[in-house]
């Protein structure tokens, strides 16, 4: 029988700021910028005599972050050279931030968090040229926080789960587009395994990771990988190293030696100030002016408006449809608490109605056809108005639903041209019912035998007959009231 692992997961997470100006230069942080080396100058590309000067908006920015997780704000922190050499560091050194980070501690869904500092980002290597490589340097010295969580993750869903929240939250705070397709987002897996729960196995990173998915997938890996070693008695190959992350072959493969602090020798700038943040900035003002944040707002909506929790995580991602979803459920709530008690269940009601279409159906129809628009709050209330007062089916309300998306009209106005009113003519309605029942013998006989589903087919065969005008409810009242 195979031991039993336990998994223990660290993350590292670079996330490029989205200034105006790049970290210590005047240059323009333009991440879309197709034309290489064109945001450039003498400081960035480190000319000799050049000095850094501190960009203020990217330490706000963290300093947002940090107060978004509950953490310590330092009070003071300071920069330091990381010293390696790599064709995309042109300084020999990269400015980043060693003992004095700008945030420590803090927690972020249930993961508690070691540190986030400022740094400069690196060139980008092209390494796509045949048998030479060429940098691009407009990345070069753009802001790039990186959050370091502490070893406490322990599977592969865990921390897909931390990287999108933490991605959402970035979002929220406007600090960051955080776009991994872009490069504007990079993860780092700090992975080891152990058959003992209170001692860690030896630690692999693996870098390359493009995707959330893909950092699932090299979490996934790796666990097999160095199972296996250790089953068989190879133990001794799980090295501390760095790995990379194979897209096309779903795969690490071994890089480097993994190095240490000290091969980094890292001493503080001289060329940059100390600085003591109390003094620059009013913490306690950045604090006040956050946003709601992801979390805070899937509460409320869990708790005023009662709805699923897959639509609240619709609206949470997706920022413009969480607002206009927003603008329809206050119409409904507007002036609930003065409301009596069946009032205000109608009105929650209509909000968890409201919610379903746009979750369900909206979404269906974007899906096929991504160029519709979410028609306005005003159409919409209208639609789910006429669906509650029982003047349209449900099949009517989709066949509207997808006409305002494409032209935003009067939902009354298209069901009165399209003829989808309901129809609540209890007596004109038996005629048409009688004349259904006496076609089909056959399926009133299985019905009397016991088989209730059978009188959905009456049903259906009525709502086609009246072209969807007749209302359900009432066509099955006055179903079973002939048939009984």
């Amino acid at each position: 029988m195979p031991k039993e692992y336990y998994t223990t997961i660290g993350l590292e997470i670079h996330a490029e700021l989205n200034t105006k100006s790049k970290m210590f230069c005047g240059c323009i942080n333009n991440p879309d910028e197709e034309t290489p080396n064109v945001n450039i100058c003498p400081v960035c590309m480190a000319h000799p005599g050049t000095l850094p000067v501190i960009n203020k908006k990217a330490v706000e920015r963290v300093i947002k972050v940090g107060l978004a997780l509950g953490a310590n704000i330092a009070d003071f922190t300071e920069f330091d050279r990381k010293n390696y050499f790599y064709p995309d560091i042109p300084k020999g050194y990269q400015i980043s931030q060693y003992k004095f980070p700008i945030v420590t501690g803090g927690k972020l869904r249930g993961v508690d968090i070691t540190r986030v500092h400022l740094e400069e980002d690196t060139a980008t290597s092209k390494h796509d040229k045949g048998d030479y490589s060429l940098v691009d340097f407009n990345r070069a010295g753009v802001p790039l926080m990186e959050l370091v969580t502490e070893p406490v993750i322990h599977s592969s869903k865990e921390a897909g789960d931390f990287g999108r929240e933490l991605q959402l939250l970035l979002r929220y705070l406007g600090v960051s587009e955080s776009n991994m397709e872009k490069g504007e987002m990079r993860v780092e897996l700090n992975i080891s395994i152990s058959d003992d729960k209170s001692k860690l196995g030896t630690k692999v990173e693996v870098k390359n990771i493009n995707s959330f998915r893909a950092m699932e997938r090299a979490a996934e890996y790796e666990i097999k990988r160095m199972a296996k070693l250790l089953e068989s008695g190879k133990g001794n190959e799980i090295v501390q190293e760095t790995r990379g992350w194979d897209e096309n072959k779903q795969s690490t493969f071994s890089q480097r030696k993994k190095e240490n602090a000290n091969d980094y020798r890292y001493f503080p700038d001289p060329d940059l100030p100390k600085l003591f943040l109390s003094k620059v900035f009013d913490i306690e003002k950045i604090k006040s002016e956050l946003p709601e944040l992801p979390e805070a707002k899937r509460n409320r909506y869990r708790n005023d408006y009662g709805i699923k929790d897959e639509d609240i995580e619709s609206y949470i991602i997706d920022q413009n449809l969480g607002n206009w979803f927003e603008q329809v459920a206050n119409k409904f709530f507007q002036g609930i608490s003065s409301r009596s008690e069946a009032e205000r269940g109608d009105s929650l009601e209509k909000i968890r109605i409201a919610s379903n279409y746009i979750t369900s159906d909206y979404l269906g129809l974007l899906k096929t056809n991504p160029e519709i628009k979410l028609p306005s709050s005003n159409s919409f209330i209208e639609l789910i108005e006429l669906i509650t007062d029982g003047k349209i089916s449900s099949r009517g309300a989709k066949d509207i639903l997808a006409m305002i998306v494409m032209k935003d009209e009067s939902p009354m106005k298209i069901a009165e041209e399209k003829g989808l009113i309901q129809n609540h003519d209890e007596e004109a309605l038996k005629e048409i019912v009688q004349k259904v029942i006496d076609a089909n013998p056959t399926v009133v006989a299985i019905y009397k035998g016991g088989k209730e589903n059978a009188l959905m087919s009456l049903v259906g065969q009525i709502m086609k007959e009246t072209k969807g005008s007749a209302n359900p409810s009432l066509v099955q009242k006055i179903l079973k009231d002939i048939l009984s």
